[in-house]
C-alpha cells in the first residue's frame, strides 16, 4: 500500500492519527510588552525610533492601525486578554482589585485541548496563574536589573537585565518543551514601563540621542473638559526627577528640587541600587556626565527649556528600554526559523495599552483619547496571513482570547465576549463591529485620570466622564486627529451626537454594562480604602 509522503513519515513515525491532527495544530507565541506605544513601532511610520524585529512581523504578516484596549490600565488590560470579557465582567477593573483566577481563562482551555502552556514575564496580578503548566513571573511590577521572579509559585532572585532573563526563559522553555503536542507561551515583558532602566548595551546610543517632540508638547487644553486639565501626567509638573529622569537625590537636594511623589528618591535607590558594582559603574560612566550638564543649565533654564530637557531625558531612557525588548523579539523569531518552527508558530506582538510619548504633555495612559486607548498589533502565522496585509479593523484585547482559541480549533466559552478576527486576517470575512467600548475606573487614584466610558466608531469618539463630575465629549477624528476640541455642544454635530449616543446604548446593553456596574465598583473601592 503506498502513503502519501507526509502521512506516511508521520505513520512511519510511530505518531497516531490524533497526534498527526495535534501536529497541524498551530504553536502560539503571545509577546505582550508593558507601556509600548504604537508611535515606538517603527512599521507605524511616526519616525520616533526603529524596531527592525518587530517590523519584521508586520513585513511578513499583518498590522493594525485602530487596534485598541477596553481599559488602558495594565493589570485589568492582562485580565482581559486572559478571559476575554470586559472588567466588569470579569471583576478586574482597575490595578487594586483582585483578580479570581479560578474563572476560565483562554489558556486553561488551550491546556483541556492538549496544549501545553506557559507564562513567562510580567503578569502584574496577585495568586499563582492558572492554566499554565510552567510560569516564571515577575512580582508586581517587577525590577529592572537582576529582578525576582516567582517560578512555580517558588521566588527566586535571577541575575541580569529582565528583558534579557524574559526571553532566555522563554526560548529555553520552547527548546525543553514536548515536541509531540502544540504549545502557546505568553512572553511578557516589563518594558518600557517606568522607570525605563535600559540595558546597558543601549544607554551610550540612545542618551545622545535629540527626538522630535510632539506638536502638542505644550498643549493647554482648551476646547477640552475638566478631566483633561486636572489630569496628572504632565511631563514637567508630574514626572518623577529621581526615578524618571535618573537626576540622584543629593543633586536634587541640592538644585532644591522638590519631590513630586513621595516615593521618588527611594525609586531611584532601589532601582539603581540593584545592579552590581560593575553594572552601577557602567551607569554612572553614562549618566554622571548628563547629570553634571544638567547642575550647571538648571539655575537659568526656563520652564520651556525645562519641559523640553525632560521629554528628552524621558525619551532616551524609554525608547532605550524599547531596544532591547526588539532585540528579544529578533532572538525568538532567528529562534523558531533555526529550529523549524516558524511556518506552523502564530506570533503577536502588542502591549497592554498605549502611551503618552510627550503628547499633550503627558505620559502614562488611562484616558480614552487615542494615545492611550490605541495599541500596537503585528501578527506573523504564513499558513494562513498574507504578508504585508494591513488592516483598520476595529479589533480590541478583547477578541485575543477567542482569535487564539479559533486558531487552535477549539469553540470559545459561551460567556467570552469577543469576537475570533481570524477571517479578517485571511481575507475570508471583512465584516466586523463597527464601534469599540471603552471603560476606565480607576479614580481617585494616581495620576488623577477622572472615571469614563465611551465609545470610537471609524470616524468619531463620545466619551462620558462621572463620579465628580458630568461631562460629554465629542470628537471628530477626522478633522481633529489630536482630539484637540470637543464638538459636542456644536450643532452642526447634532445628528452624530444622537447616533452615537445611541450606539453607546446598544454596546452597554450587549456588553452587560450598566450605571449600576459604576456604583459596584465605586463601593468596593471606597470600602478599600476605609479604615
Amino acid at each position: 500500500m503506498k502513503l502519501k509522503t507526509g502521512i506516511g513519515i508521520l505513520l512511519l513515525a510511530g505518531l497516531s492519527p490524533g497526534a498527526m491532527a495535534q501536529q497541524k495544530r498551530p504553536n502560539i507565541v503571545y509577546i505582550m510588552s508593558d507601556d509600548h506605544g504604537y508611535q515606538a513601532v517603527s512599521a507605524y511610520g511616526y519616525g520616533l525610533n526603529h524596531t527592525p524585529n518587530i517590523d519584521r512581523l508586520a513585513k511578513e504578516g499583518a498590522l493594525f492601525t485602530q487596534a485598541t484596549v477596553t481599559n488602558s490600565l495594565c493589570a485589568p488590560s492582562r485580565a482581559v486578554l486572559l478571559t476575554g470579557k470586559h472588567s466588569f465582567i470579569n471583576g478586574k477593573v482597575d490595578n487594586m482589585a483582585r483578580f479570581n483566577w479560578d474563572q476560565d481563562n483562554f489558556a486553561k482551555q488551550l491546556q483541556q485541548h492538549g496544549y501545553q502552556t506557559a507564562l513567562i514575564g510580567k503578569i502584574h496580578m496577585d495568586g499563582l496563574p492558572q492554566g499554565f503548566d510552567y510560569s516564571a513571573v515577575l512580582i508586581d511590577q517587577g525590577e529592572y536589573y537582576n529582578p525576582n521572579f516567582i517560578i512555580n509559585g517558588q521566588r527566586q532572585q535571577v541575575k541580569g537585565y529582565v528583558t534579557d532573563l524574559t526571553t532566555d526563559m522563554t526560548l529555553d522553555w520552547i527548546a525543553k518543551r514536548d515536541t509531540s503536542r502544540p504549545f502557546c507561551v505568553l512572553y511578557h515583558q516589563k518594558a518600557p514601563h517606568r522607570e525605563w532602566l535600559p540595558a546597558l548595551r543601549h544607554i551610550k546610543e540612545y542618551t545622545q540621542q535629540t527626538f522630535k517632540e510632539p506638536p502638542t508638547l505644550f498643549d493647554n487644553y482648551a476646547g477640552r473638559g475638566t478631566a483633561a486639565h486636572t489630569a496628572e501626567m504632565n511631563i514637567l509638573k508630574h514626572m518623577n526627577w529621581a526615578g524618571d529622569n535618573k537626576i540622584p537625590p543629593a543633586l536634587m537636594d541640592e538644585l532644591g528640587i522638590q519631590q513630586y511623589l513621595s516615593w521618588d528618591k527611594a525609586a531611584y535607590n532601589n532601582n539603581l541600587g540593584r545592579m552590581t558594582p560593575e553594572e552601577r559603574s557602567t551607569w554612572d560612566s553614562v549618566y554622571n556626565p548628563i547629570m553634571e550638564d544638567f547642575k550647571k543649565r538648571y539655575p537659568k533654564m526656563t520652564q520651556t527649556e525645562l519641559m523640553r530637557w525632560r521629554y528628552q531625558r524621558y525619551m532616551q531612557d524609554y525608547l532605550g528600554t524599547v531596544a532591547a525588548v526588539d532585540d528579544g523579539v529578533g532572538r525568538l523569531l532567528d529562534f523558531l526559523k533555526q529550529n523549524g518552527l516558524d511556518e506552523n508558530t502564530i506570533v503577536i506582538y502588542t502591549s497592554d495599552q498605549g502611551f503618552y510619548l510627550g503628547e499633550h504633555g503627558w505620559f502614562d495612559k488611562r484616558f480614552m483619547y487615542e494615545e492611550s486607548l490605541r495599541t500596537p498589533l503585528l501578527i506573523r502565522y504564513p499558513a494562513e496571513i498574507p504578508s504585508g496585509r494591513r488592516s483598520a479593523a476595529l479589533v480590541q484585547n478583547l477578541d485575543f482570547a477567542p482569535t487564539l482559541l479559533d486558531y487552535a480549533g477549539i469553540q470559545p466559552p459561551q460567556d467570552m465576549q469577543g469576537r475570533s478576527f481570524r477571517r479578517l486576517l485571511n481575507g475570508k470575512d471583512t465584516s466586523w463591529r463597527d464601534a469599540a467600548y471603552y471603560t476606565y475606573y480607576e479614580y481617585p487614584g494616581i495620576h488623577a485620570v477622572k472615571r469614563h466610558y465611551g465609545i470610537r466608531t471609524d470616524r468619531y469618539k463620545l466619551i462620558h466622564f462621572y463620579y465628580d463630575v458630568n461631562e460629554w465629549e465629542l470628537y471628530d477624528l477626522q478633522k481633529d486627529p489630536h482630539e484637540l476640541k470637543s464638538v459636542y455642544n456644536d450643532p452642526a454635530y447634532a445628528g452624530t451626537r444622537k447616533t452615537m449616543h445611541k450606539k453607546l446604548e446598544q454596546l452597554r446593553k450587549q456588553y452587560g454594562d450598566s450605571d449600576q456596574n459604576d456604583q459596584r465598583f465605586l463601593n468596593q473601592a471606597l470600602k478599600k480604602k476605609a479604615p
